[in-house]
């Protein structure tokens, strides 16, 4: 059994491995505040695949170095909760600072790098810093999917692994496969919902806006529909608010003229009052998406929640990331951009999910080895050991 740190953490640990947000049941204390519900999925994910009876902190802001000879003594490796840190705006604190000092090996756990709609990526020195530094003191660097190992090449680091995201292998199960139902069983469907979106990495927010309406407004017509919100302060509001709290968000959203013009119109504002779901603890999340015959829509995490308890998914792509995710496990995927209009019956073939059930099985091996190859005690099988099972159906 190791002893951890983790290197940005996303909430607050509790029974030893589920995470939930700081302070969760006071939410008037960050009703105001935005945080992204998915970046706790991934490291609540993270520590599911691990095997360690010690868990700390490593800070990277205002640090007492001193402490780091300490932390050296007391804990094995560290870990960096994978997201989106590979892009130009990236600020890592004093993070250089606190690696010169630390001894210990830094584990970057399925890392990502985020294009911008238009020209390369540019990453400042510092980002490139920390990461040669981070890729110097392991035998790999895990990155979510083939761009990112791309990114991370250009600057000189060649021992990358593409490992995908821990929020796929949550259930630790490397024989998990999707297997469709018949279309017209399905009744009970999850949409991850994400209606902030920069126009840094999204091509036509007016595209984007107007065709995530219609598109949760037809499936609402068809299907018994939840809205999943992951953390925007109105969406937050609508759920956990006051009655003066929900009106104030409703306002606020009718004052946003991209989302007055293109997203919240009547239906879609009823269908906020009724159908939209929130929370600040991951295990809600998965609850809610076993119960799901169907999740899609626009959130990776969201989505791969689903995938990871044998619930069937669909990526809507609008951006470097959703599309590295879908391609990395061959996730069914329509991109928001083409133009085209969105047909679930094209998607509900099962061959489609068969390239996933095969990249799925084929990633859950390379996170193993990434984990195995760095050290990292573990909790994941040995694929290799043992013929591929009969598929599991998704969780009761």
């Amino acid at each position: 059994m190791a002893r951890a740190l983790v290197m940005i953490p996303s909430g607050e640990v509790y029974d030893h491995d589920n995470v939930r947000w700081y302070r969760y049941k006071d939410i008037q204390n960050h009703i105001n505040h935005y945080h992204n519900i998915g970046d706790a999925f991934v490291f609540d994910s993270s520590l599911k695949l691990l095997n360690f009876d010690k868990l700390g902190v490593l800070p990277i802001a205002n640090p007492n170095l001193d402490d780091i000879d300490r932390l050296n003594e007391e804990y094995d490796y560290v870990f960096l909760r994978g997201s989106n840190y590979v892009h130009k705006d990236m600020r890592w604190s004093q993070t250089i600072e606190v690696l010169k000092r630390l001894k210990i090996p830094v584990i970057a756990f399925g890392i990502g790098a985020q294009a911008p709609v238009k020209g390369k990526i540019e990453l400042s020195e510092e980002t490139k810093t920390v990461l040669r530094m981070m890729a110097d003191s392991t035998t790999s660097i895990g990155v979510r999917g083939t761009y990112s190992a791309q990114v991370l090449w250009d600057i000189g680091i060649r021992n990358v692994r593409i490992v995908g995201c821990p929020t796929a292998f949550r259930r630790n199960n490397p024989d998990m496969a999707i297997q469709l139902p018949a279309l017209d069983k399905v009744r009970y469907v999850g949409v991850t919902m994400r209606r902030e979106v920069s126009p840094a990495y999204a091509q036509d927010i007016k595209r984007y806006l107007t065709f995530h309406r219609d598109f949760v407004k037809d499936l609402a017509q068809r299907f018994d529909v939840v809205l999943m919100a992951q953390g925007e302060v109105e969406e937050k509001k609508i759920v956990f608010g006051t009655q003066e709290q929900k009106e104030e968000a409703f306002a606020a959203l009718r004052a946003n003229k991209w989302v007055s013009d293109w997203y919240m119109d009547e239906t879609m504002e009823k269908l906020h009052r009724e159908r939209l779901f929130y929370s600040d603890v991951v295990a809600d999340y998965e609850d809610l998406v076993q119960q799901k015959d169907l999740v899609l829509g626009y959130r990776l995490h969201g989505n791969l929640m689903a995938l990871s308890n044998g619930t069937p998914s669909i990526y809507f792509t609008y951006d470097s990331r959703t599309v590295e995710f879908a391609e990395t496990f061959q996730i069914p995927s329509f991109d928001v951009f083409s133009g085209k209009d969105f047909n679930i019956e094209e998607y509900w073939d099962q061959s489609l999910f068969d390239k996933f059930n095969r990249a799925y099985h084929h990633t859950y091996r390379e996170m193993r080895q990434f984990l195995v190859e760095n050290g990292v005690d573990n909790k994941m099988a040995d694929v290799m050991q043992k013929p591929v099972a009969e598929p599991v159906q998704k969780v009761a």
